[in-house]
């Protein structure tokens, strides 16, 4: 059975990038179409595949500026011929799905989210948007969801990396989506030793959504030390600094290794996780560490974090109740090393592709 694997873009080697290593080592003789593609930023286990480009490719500062693309990729996907595979696995995070497969293909979607721009967050984008790209977005959004809606009548199956993100495609899409956690590499957090010091850890991309303004003001208020590791814009790093008002009990690390990620999980008292994810790794490989998760019980976090086992949660998105989370965790003891590790098997990589060729096998059996 010949398998074509469609990602939306591969520029980068994000969650939904390691999703498409896993897939490869399950089907290692996949072909792999996509809109944009750059070699240099990605693993040799892409590399090594077959890799088509659709027409966005070819415009203009492709690789950096694929994003402004987007409303010209749903037609792009149109000149991909794919009646030759008998399985079509699309990777949905931008447009991926609406390929037109052989009739009697099993097209399998993993939508790692209904994208975003269109549908949840898109006051957000339009706010946030300068004055032309809100002239295109109000004349363009209504006729991409439509498509967008279409397209998801061409799946067959839809998988999701979450039971968040498996409530948004039901009201979106109007489907039932099956929950596959992962894949998270969490082996290289297994053996860490856990030394717990006196701080607080938060760890990602310095952007509104994630609310670290959330850590910094409930760590300042209640005098408890906080590490901020990440890197983000200037104007998203001076807000937060200014917020800290200078206090010592702040620091910022910016950009950092995967060695030092991992010395930083051993050594937190926990790791604060206040955005709302679709599903969110960090926290995953922070429990891997041993590391507790103080986390909003919203998004990816109510599947990654299990309560009062590996973490505990706050249920309203302000500093008040983070504190109160805060104060609560401090009088909690959380379960043994031991506890953590069973967790965190459900995301693994493996768990991840057991779980995919169960899938597909149930389609084999009909």
């Amino acid at each position: 059975m010949k398998v074509a694997i469609i990602h939306y873009w591969l520029v980068n080697m994000r969650g939904g990038e390691k999703m498409l290593e896993a897939l490869l080592e399950l089907y290692p003789e996949a072909d792999i179409y996509t809109h944009v593609y750059d070699p240099s930023a990605v693993s040799e286990t892409i590399r090594k595949h077959n890799v088509y480009t659709s027409y966005i490719q070819k415009l203009p500062f492709a690789k950096k500026l694929y994003q402004k693309y987007m409303p010209l990729m749903p037609n792009a996907l149109k000149e991909w011929n794919l009646q030759a595979y008998g399985l079509v696995i699309s990777s949905e995070a931008g447009p991926a799905k609406g390929v037109v497969p052989n009739p009697l293909a099993y097209h399998i979607c993993y939508c790692h989210s209904p994208m975003r721009y269109l549908w949840d967050m898109y006051h957000e984008y339009f706010r946030n948007a300068g004055p032309v790209t809100r002239f295109f977005m109000k004349r363009l959004i209504p006729a991409l969801r439509i498509w967008d809606l279409n397209s998801a009548n061409m799946v067959d199956r839809f998988i999701t990396n979450s039971s968040y993100v498996a409530r948004r495609i039901a009201r979106y899409y109007r489907r039932e989506a099956a929950v596959v956690y992962g894949p998270a590499d969490i082996q290289p957090y297994l053996a860490l030793e856990r030394e717990p010091g006196d701080f607080y850890l938060f760890f990602g991309q310095l952007v509104n959504y994630k609310r670290a303004d959330l850590a910094v003001e409930a760590c300042v208020r209640s005098g408890r030390k906080l590490v901020i590791a990440g890197s983000g814009s200037k104007k998203d790093l001076a807000r937060l600094k200014k917020l800290a008002g200078g206090s010592a009990l702040v620091s910022f690390k910016g950009r950092i290794s995967d060695e030092e990620i991992r010395s930083l999980y051993s050594r937190a008292r926990a790791l604060i996780f206040p955005g709302i994810e679709d599903l969110g790794l960090v926290p995953i490989e922070a429990n891997a560490a041993g590391c507790p998760v103080i986390a909003y019980r919203e998004g990816g976090a109510v599947d990654t974090v299990r309560e009062n086992v590996t973490g505990i949660f706050f249920d309203e998105q302000t500093a008040d109740s983070l504190q109160e989370a805060l104060d609560r965790f401090e009088r909690t003891d959380l379960s043994p090393r031991g506890a953590f590790t069973r967790h965190v098997a459900q995301f693994s990589r493996e768990a991840f592709k057991d779980r995919v060729k169960i899938i597909i096998e149930e389609r084999r059996r009909i």
